[in-house]
């Protein structure tokens, strides 16, 4: 079925940047914003100057705070908001939600408390079968898509022709949209890059170079792997666009949040002193790694890097003595 009209419920950055993705695919867009002004600043403008300024959007785009207006006669549903909020949100939001519209997650993170995948807190929540709700994953920093350079990504559904739909919805010039199966592994992919990406970023605030970034990129991909394997992922997922090219996207690029994040506590910087720094915003990653850490001890998963992420964010372990700790583990062959 032709997804003709979609509501995004989120106007940040990414939230922003993929409503102009679907529109500039086709479907008519209803952007939620939480304050007025937001909404009122895109109506105006054509643009959203807090959290993406300079980028024109769509005519076929409309923004607005009434959830009711936005989610009236959507056939997909987009959640942009983080991940620890998203139980908070969908809460308010489910009677609203129309009968079989695809609930979509672009959040990327393990739910504290409850270890819960996004895509498992939408189910709960909204009380809709799993071949009704999708993720969507890849290596996708919304400043370069906002400027319509060319990525691609992952839409993951168990129901295949769900993804196709959604796929067909958000393709165009700049956007290439690959479907996929394996829910599992496309939102461990993304959540725990995360965390390898704040692992990264201290590394290079501690000075370190490339062989030192391409080992954390690699050993990062292994655990995470490690985790997939133990929670019925497919290994294969890991080596595509949701594993490996979101890796590497975020633990490269200055744009991610979470590798700049950690590279201020790689300089020294307090948990406080980064956040204050970023506006008060706290990487996905800081909180993600707590429950990322707690899910791979339930299923007795090693993940040393997570482990060492949560301790520098958490317990007060300092980013160059995390880097000691981890040379100095017990030797082991490359895939245990």
């Amino acid at each position: 079925m032709a997804v003709e009209r979609v509501a995004v419920l989120g106007a940040g950055s990414w939230g922003t940047t993929f409503a102009k993705v679907v529109a500039d695919s086709g479907p008519d867009v209803a952007l939620w914003a939480r304050r007025e002004e937001v909404a009122s600043a895109i109506t105006a403008t054509r643009t959203n100057p807090d959290y993406l300024p300079g980028v024109s959007l769509p005519a076929n785009l409309v923004a607005t705070s009434d959830p009711a207006k936005a989610l009236d006669g959507a056939q997909a549903v987009i959640l942009a908001v983080p991940s620890q909020t998203l139980r908070a949100n969908l809460t308010g939001w489910r009677d609203l939600l129309p009968a079989d519209a695809t609930l979509v997650s672009l959040a990327k993170g393990v739910e504290l408390g409850t270890l819960k995948r996004m895509s498992e807190v939408i189910r709960e929540v909204a009380a809709v079968d799993e071949s009704q709700v999708a993720v969507v994953s890849g290596p996708n920093l919304a400043k370069e898509i906002a400027a319509e350079q060319p990525t691609a990504t992952v839409i993951a559904c168990t129901d295949h022709d769900r993804a196709v739909d959604l796929q067909h919805a958000c393709s165009n010039s700049y956007f290439r949209p690959y479907t996929n199966t394996d829910v599992v592994g496309c939102e461990l992919g993304g959540a725990c890059k995360n965390v390898i990406a704040l692992a990264c970023g201290m590394a290079a605030g501690l000075g370190f170079g490339d062989n030192t970034m391409a080992s954390i990129i690699t050993r990062g991909l292994a655990e995470t792997a490690r985790l997939g394997a133990a929670l019925g992922a497919d290994p294969l997922t890991f080596a595509g666009l949701a594993g490996l090219g979101d890796l590497v996207a975020t633990c490269a690029s200055p744009l991610s949040r979470n590798r700049s994040f950690g590279e201020r506590l790689g300089r020294g910087e307090s948990l406080a002193q980064a956040q204050e720094a970023t506006h008060g915003q706290v990487a996905e990653g800081v909180k993600s790694c707590s429950s990322i850490r707690s899910l791979a001890a339930q299923v007795g998963v090693d993940m040393p890097i997570t482990d060492g992420v949560h301790m520098v964010c958490h317990d007060g372990l300092s980013a160059r003595d995390l880097g000691a700790a981890l040379l100095g583990r017990e030797r082991k062959a490359e895939r245990q």
